[in-house]
């Protein structure tokens, strides 16, 4: 009888220890995230935003989240297929421009509309209100969001002076996404589209003539070697693009609660408000990099920059016309932006 107790209470806290180290396991559960996105590892979201924030997640979760970065699309594809990456489970993470997917998520189109943002923090802090209240579960419905925001002042840079609208004529201008080329197209020029990598090859064999892009990135794609004009819109934004940062959903859901508490507390508005301030941040040290080159740089004066403006009024107008059919009404959106930026910008 004593033997038969025995056996019996050996065996009871036999189940016990392996359901406490069960347990110990299940909270000590580790995730190796992949991160995929489009740019060098150098430049300045990946090097000032993305590789630091994947540092904090690491430390505060007490390196159970550990990442694997791959920049410059290094686990293969194009920049366009980032989204399906992600959702399909090719990356756990990836940061990439809805615009690279036309027609994808058109609510996002309404901070790309020409001449509407104000800065970069304000339109990122406002593009990630709207999502939470608007995209979250219709645009980005099959992933989990971890950051939006914006560049900076988008603006021109040219082989040859672009001083008025007539100057585009016959130009081969490289846009990044369906508004932006919209916009290029009704101020005269020939639009291109294509994501950013593809930009330097393009101006060196002749294949677009100019670009579109926020001074922050000329830096790393050396732009400004290559194109020796500048177009400014004094007080304005020509156009801006937005960016998300984005989480496989399963990834994400299989996660014990304080891994997903660790990644609440490091993603959301003032995570996309540092990202936008961050890029815009990065905007001056690329330009002085034009100015040591010798380049022209071209600053419109706001006198001009209002008859932009009104060449522009035509594409907003279209867009407006076009959110009907997708299901949405985009005056409101557009409204309801614009009255979030003001209220915003500091």
């Amino acid at each position: 009888m004593k033997t038969l107790l025995k056996s019996i209470m050996l065996t009871v806290g036999a189940s016990a220890i392996g359901v406490m180290l069960a347990a110990t396991g299940a909270l000590a559960q580790e995730f190796t995230l992949k991160f995929h996105q489009f740019l060098p590892a150098q430049a300045p979201i990946p090097a000032k935003v993305l590789v630091p924030w994947m540092a904090k997640i690491e430390k505060e979760s007490g390196g159970r989240i550990k990442f694997e970065h791959y920049p410059s699309m290094q686990l293969g594809g194009k920049p366009g297929e980032l989204v399906d990456q992600v959702v399909d489970g090719v990356a756990d993470i990836v940061w990439t421009l809805p615009g690279y997917t036309p027609g994808r998520f058109p609510r996002t189109e309404v901070l790309e509309l020409p001449f509407t943002m104000t800065n970069a923090e304000a339109a990122s802090r406002t593009f990630w209100q709207l999502a939470e209240k608007h995209m979250f579960a219709a645009d980005f419905k099959d992933m989990k969001i971890l950051g939006t925001w914006t560049h900076g002042p988008g603006l021109i840079h040219s082989k040859t002076p672009i001083t008025k609208i007539e100057d585009l004529k016959g130009v081969k201008l490289r846009a990044p996404t369906r508004v932006t080329n919209m916009m290029v197209t009704a101020l005269g020029a020939t639009a291109v589209g294509m994501p950013i990598p593809a930009v330097p090859e393009a101006l060196s064999k002749g294949v677009i003539d100019a670009t579109i892009i926020p001074w922050e990135v000329t830096a790393s794609i050396k732009s400004s070697e290559l194109v020796k004009n500048h177009t400014e819109f004094t007080g304005a934004s020509l156009y801006t693009s937005t960016f998300i940062m984005a989480m496989n959903k399963g990834v994400y859901d299989k996660m014990p609660a304080d891994l997903k508490a660790v990644i609440d507390a490091n993603t959301g508005e003032e995570f996309s408000a540092f990202a936008g301030k961050t890029s815009q941040e990065a905007d001056a040290p690329a330009r002085e990099m034009a100015v040591k080159l010798g380049n022209n740089i071209i600053q419109l004066t706001p006198d001009q920059v209002e008859g932009w403006k009104t060449a522009a009024q035509s594409i907003i107008e279209t867009w407006i016309a076009e959110t009907g059919k997708a299901g949405f009404d985009g005056k409101a959106l557009l409204d309801e932006a614009k009255a979030a930026m003001t209220a915003n910008t500091k």
